[in-house]
């Protein structure tokens, strides 16, 4: 046993994860948001520091021993559970091997970092340009075409950003210009990343047979609410089966509508389908989203989706002028019940060398009584119109916000904010989607320029709108899955050639030739194996909304149980008996199942 009292050891040890994790959090954010790229490639050196400390301590075999030793006997249920996680941790990490796999493992930690910020920062600096004739842009919004004027040579630059290439994707006509940005979103970071990829892939590979897993996915699942390898292809397999019926029946509906154009047309591909599934939104369900556009001004959403989330959880943003990376970061203190509890930071606009999607970054861990946390929002949204499929993403990256503030009054860092499994960290924020659907909450802020709010006839068509295509959807959600799991379970030895083979296997959409989706696809490096978390955070997401009244989103009864119940606890308890605690029962499938399979447009 330790000398030192065992509640003492787990404070220092604790202390020193708070610390590690607090620096490691803002040399991230840094490295994917600071403008200047010396300060980015510090961040990265910095990262990769902290990084190698960390490991050292988790291979240290004599911290190990001190930790070990502690007398569980006497320490409350969140101590013991600390004690758990971090022995396990320590496990994880190696500690009880011999001394030469100790230092192949301190290692690979390094180049598996490393090699994740290559990967990540080929996507951030890897934008691409393609240059189109102005005709070739009809069907484009008046004002995206008015932000893009043809240059000196009398064309039109359009990059692989999000701004410029979703609406041509969606809205151009032109089939030429629909493939060439396509084709260029697919092949960012091409050739670069194949062989980074390739490298990231084997240095997973050797780690987790090290540790005695036959695969990365094994390793993986461990500590997720799916627990194996064999569950997760399990569950995989399950959606794409439960998705097939829905896929097929939107595709040919999609499909129809694209013989109209091209009476010879075989078959859809990536480049369509976006397009296509617009148009027949707009021609058959009667959802034009370029007039629903017109009531998703940005500043009213922003302003919209503070006064939603304040309203359904009991919180207050107050705006604050504070230090941060760049103009457009605004900043706002956080209160509950008249209690400043945390501050977060938004930033919400494309820039050169910053992060490409949308994801919120940890910057303060909370910790009761001792730190409020504070994190940020990293989007990339258009200053003036927004499509409304952005301002779900807003709302459900806000979800994670809210998840990390409210969950900052831990006893243990290693339980604050959004500290669950992996696996269920999407659920809170997919959930929050939902009040980005509803009639009532949108016409709160959703309001044209004449100030005329949101019909709610219009909102009922969008809903019925956007469940067409839920099952494509669902199996292209599934064909990432399957390539996180299948590139993780074993290595191809072309990975471009087994891209392909999951795609024809998953998805109902043909790939577009001389692509190479797996050098962009920044979850990679992130999520690992594990991209099927998004699809099983939704399952539990349709179940938690289940407990909401669809007439009244604003309850307050089941909105600050919710809060209390889902959020507030961060990872305090396993996830399953979060939603158990919730619900009033352990989650199922039923919600999300009819949901998936009801038709658009019914109840």
């Amino acid at each position: 046993m330790s000398d030192a009292p065992a509640l003492e050891v787990l404070q220092t040890w604790d202390a020193l994860q708070t610390a590690l994790g607090d620096a490691g959090a803002a040399a991230s954010l840094l490295s994917e948001v600071h403008p200047d790229a010396q300060v980015r490639e510090a961040a990265d050196k910095h990262s990769q520091d902290l990084d190698a400390f960390a490991t050292d301590l988790s291979l240290d075999t004599e911290i190990y021993a001190v930790v070990a030793g502690v007398d569980p006997d006497g320490l409350d249920a969140d101590a013991t559970r600390m004690l758990d996680k971090v022995l396990r941790d320590f496990r994880r990490s190696g500690v009880d091997c011999d001394e030469a796999t100790r230092e192949r493992l301190r290692e690979l930690n390094r180049l598996e970092l490393e090699t994740s910020q290559e990967f990540a920062r080929n996507i951030r600096e890897g934008t691409k340009t393609v240059r189109l004739r102005p005709e070739q842009l009809d069907g484009l919004p008046d004002d995206w075409r008015e932000q893009h004027p043809a240059g000196a040579d009398g064309l039109v630059e359009v990059t692989t950003d999000y701004p410029d290439s979703i609406p041509v994707r969606t809205f151009a006509h032109d089939r030429d210009a629909r493939v060439a940005v396509s084709s260029a979103s697919l092949t960012v970071a091409w050739p670069d990343n194949d062989a980074v990829l390739r490298r990231l892939l084997e240095l997973r590979a050797e780690h987790a047979r090290l540790l005695g897993y036959p695969t990365w996915v094994d390793l993986d699942t461990e500590v997720k609410m799916i627990e194996t390898a064999e569950a997760e292809a399990g569950f995989i397999a399950r959606i794409t089966d439960l998705a097939g019926p829905s896929a097929e029946r939107d595709k040919q509906r999609l499909f129809e509508r694209a013989r109209q154009d091209r009476p010879d047309l075989a078959d859809v591909d990536t480049a369509d389908a976006t397009y296509y599934s617009e148009l027949v939104r707009r021609e058959q369900l009667d959802v034009d989203a370029q007039e629903v556009r017109r009531y998703f001004a940005f500043e009213d959403v922003r302003r919209g989706l503070l006064d939603v989330t304040g309203r359904l959880f009991g919180l207050t943003w107050t705006p604050v002028e504070a230090t941060t990376w760049h103009e457009d970061v605004t900043a706002y203190d956080v209160e509950l019940a008249g209690e400043r509890i945390g501050r977060i930071y938004l930033d919400l606009h494309p820039r050169d060398g910053k992060f490409k999607h949308a994801a919120q970054f940890t910057l303060v861990s909370g910790l009761f009584e001792r730190a409020l946390p504070e994190g940020v929002l990293v989007c990339n949204f258009s200053r003036g119109l927004m499509e409304h499929s952005e301002v779900v993403t807003l709302f459900h990256e806000f979800g994670h916000l809210i998840h990390h503030v409210t969950a900052g009054r831990q006893q243990w860092q290693r339980f604050s904010g959004v500290a669950t499994e992996w696996d269920f960290v999407e659920a809170p924020s997919q959930m929050l989607e939902e009040w980005a659907w509803d009639a009532d909450v949108l016409a709160s802020f959703a309001r044209d320029a004449d100030g005329n709010a949101i019909p709610a006839d219009l909102v009922r068509r969008m809903r019925a709108a956007h469940e067409f295509g839920k099952g494509f959807q669902a199996r292209t959600q599934m064909f990432y899955a399957a390539v996180s799991y299948d590139l993780h379970h074993a290595l191809p030895d072309d990975l471009t050639e087994r891209i392909g083979e999951l795609q024809r296997q998953y998805s109902v959409f043909a790939a577009l030739p001389d692509t190479h989706m797996h050098c962009s696809f920044g979850h990679l490096s992130g999520y690992a194996s594990a991209y099927y978390t998004y699809m099983w955070s939704l399952v539990i997401a349709k179940d938690l909304f289940s407990a909401f009244d669809p007439g009244d989103l604003f309850a307050s009864e089941v909105a600050e149980r919710y809060r209390d119940r889902i959020l507030a606890p961060g990872g305090s308890r396993d996830a399953a008996d979060l939603v158990e605690d919730f619900l009033g029962r352990p989650y199922t499938f039923d919600a999300y199942a009819a949901w998936l399979s009801r038709e658009p447009g019914t109840d």
